[in-house]
Formats: C-alpha cells, structure tokens, sequence
C-alpha cells in the first residue's frame, strides 16, 4: 500500500471497530442510565486511564530515537502532570467525585470489573512486548477519539442532572491533545510502515486496540445492563446490594 492507502485503511478499522458503536455507549450518550450505571462506567474506565502513562514509559523506554521519545513524553505530563492534582488522571478523578465515588475506592480499582483489569493489562503488554512500530499504531485510536468525546459531552449534559461541565473537564483538554498525538503517530506509522508485513502488523495492532476497548464496554455491559451479573468484589451501584 502507499502512505495515503494505508491510512485509508486505518481508518476503515475506526468506522467499523471503534468503541462508539457499541451499545453501551449508545446507552451512555443518549440519557439511558441511572447514575449507578454511569458511575460503574467512569469507576472501570479509571483503569484504563491510569494505565496511559504506564504504557507511554514503556513506549518511550524501548527507543533510541531522541526525537521520539520529546515527542511521546508529553503524553506523560497530559496525563500525569507537572505536579500533584493536575493533569488527564487528576481531572478522571474529578469526573468521579462528582459522581459522588470515594477517591481512594476509585484508585484502589479494587470494584473494577475483572475484565476491564484483564483487557487493560493487555494493552500495556502489548506495547512492551511488540514491536515499536505496532506499540506506536495501537495509539492510532486517538484519530477517532474527538468524535466520541463531543458525542459523550454533549449528550451527557443534555440527558444527566448529575453531571456538570467541570465534572467532564477531562474531556475539554482531549479535543486538542489527541489530535495532536494521532497527527504524530499517523505520520510515523506511514513513514515507517513500508512492507506488506509492517503494513499488516500496523493493522493489527489498531484492531487489537479497538478491541480492548470493546472488550471493557462488554464487560460493563454484561455486569451493569444486561444480564446484570456483577462479579464479586465489583462495584455494586446503590440498590443492587
């Protein structure tokens, strides 16, 4: 494939596999769950953003190239920030006080689904242990992540009285930070990606990430819409004791 029909591939994976079409998204974005509901969703989904850093520093540890690893390491400092109480984690963290979740339950992730701790750990393994060039492509998510975000913002305000805009602040720096790193990897991914091989594993590694997305949204599904068997030790919304 050329550069371009690469990335036209690429983009296929986002419009077939990407989270946003799942049901439980649908459910969330469109008013259709109780606040235990949305509350279990940004419990889960704290795993998964407090893995991001883990799996930059991994990324970022396994190249020689100077200028990559400027690049990567200002998805630590988006993520972690400069200091204490700033940063993506501290504002997820925000998002689920405003739920009215306890913080240190919520960092604990010990109410976390099994398969959410199962699909995150996935992630951060796979961009330690494969190549650089498929670990830079499972970030390509990124290219479809604004379209989400807007859809998610706009349609928990307008269906939630429990949710505010400082509560979904986390969302606000995202619309500019993602583009930028998808802009970044994208480029790299084309310019590196030059055999049929590379080119297959570049594609499977979007795939791969796409599904450990939805591998989190199944989970979430499963336990907190239908059929509703919580795990032990999960997180049970008020009521479902």
């Amino acid at each position: 494939m050329t550069p371009d029909e690469l990335e036209a591939a690429l983009r296929r994976i986002g419009a077939e596999r990407y989270h946003n079409l799942h049901p439980f998204h649908k459910l969330l974005h469109g008013g259709k769950l109780n606040k235990g509901q949305v509350q279990a969703w940004a419990l889960n989904r704290y795993c998964y953003q407090s893995a991001i850093p883990r799996k930059d520093a991994a990324l970022i540890s396994r190249t020689e190239d100077p200028e990559l690893r400027r690049v990567w390491r200002q998805r630590l400092v988006d993520h972690d920030g400069e200091r204490s109480g700033e940063g993506g984690i501290a504002r997820w963290l925000a998002l689920t006080d405003g739920l009215g979740l306890d913080r240190d339950y919520v960092v604990s992730m010990r109410g976390a689904l099994p398969a959410t701790k199962f699909a995150v750990e996935a992630y951060v393994r796979f961009v330690r242990e494969r190549s650089l060039l498929e670990a830079v492509a499972s970030s390509l998510t990124e290219m479809f992540s604004p379209m989400i975000i807007s859809e998610r913002v706009a349609g928990m305000l307008a269906n939630y009285d429990f949710i505010s805009r400082e509560t979904l602040a986390y969302f606000n720096a995202r619309l500019s930070q993602a583009p930028r790193d998808a802009d970044f990897a994208l480029a790299y991914v084309k310019r590196e990606a030059r055999t049929p091989e590379q080119q297959g594993a570049v594609l499977a590694a979007l795939e791969f990430k796409c599904d450990v997305l939805w591998a989190q949204l199944d989970a979430l599904y499963s336990a907190y819409v239908a059929p509703g068997h919580i795990p032990p030790g999960a997180f049970r919304p008020a009521g479902t004791e």
